[in-house]
């Protein structure tokens, strides 16, 4: 069963136990998902899925950190809730020290074809690499600190 096809089957469970606020959230994110299906004219696979989810629990961190600071619980508390739900569409996301030995691994082998040392100059290079190979298991913050890391070695 594809990502997209768990995501509706969700929904229709989430409708037969009348639970409102996870109903609301996983029709967000099929409405997101069919969104970009149709701005794109493509079927999102579940590699594409993950990506929309990740997108909209970013969003939702900003929103909650926002909601904070303005002082209105009431709305950060919600938007948390919904990060709770999206973030059980998304495959397990590896630790600190994993995403740090594939940033190194990645970085060894590029210093080898460049047959040279690494400069910060190549951290687009590098940046590039890991999120093709990082994406959808570990988050970009965490991955743009270990590349940031890699480089000042």
């Amino acid at each position: 069963m594809s990502l997209k096809d768990r995501i509706t089957e969700d929904m229709k469970t989430a409708m037969r136990a009348k639970d409102a606020e996870r109903l609301g959230t996983i029709r967000l994110l099929l409405a997101a998902l069919k969104q970009k299906e149709v701005d794109e004219r493509i079927t999102l696979d579940d590699a594409a899925v993950i990506a929309v989810v990740d997108k909209l629990i970013k969003q939702r961190k900003d929103s909650v950190s926002q909601y904070s600071a303005a002082g209105r619980q009431d709305l950060a508390d919600k938007e948390q809730a919904e990060i709770t739900v999206l973030t059980a569409y998304l495959p397990q996301r590896l630790d600190a020290a994993e995403v740090q030995a594939r940033v190194d691994a990645l970085g060894n082998a590029l210093a080898a074809e460049l047959g040279r040392a690494l400069a910060a100059a190549d951290m687009g290079k590098l940046m590039g690499s890991a999120k093709a190979a990082l994406a959808g298991i570990a988050e970009m913050a965490q991955v743009s600190a270990a590349v940031k890391s890699r480089l000042s070695r």
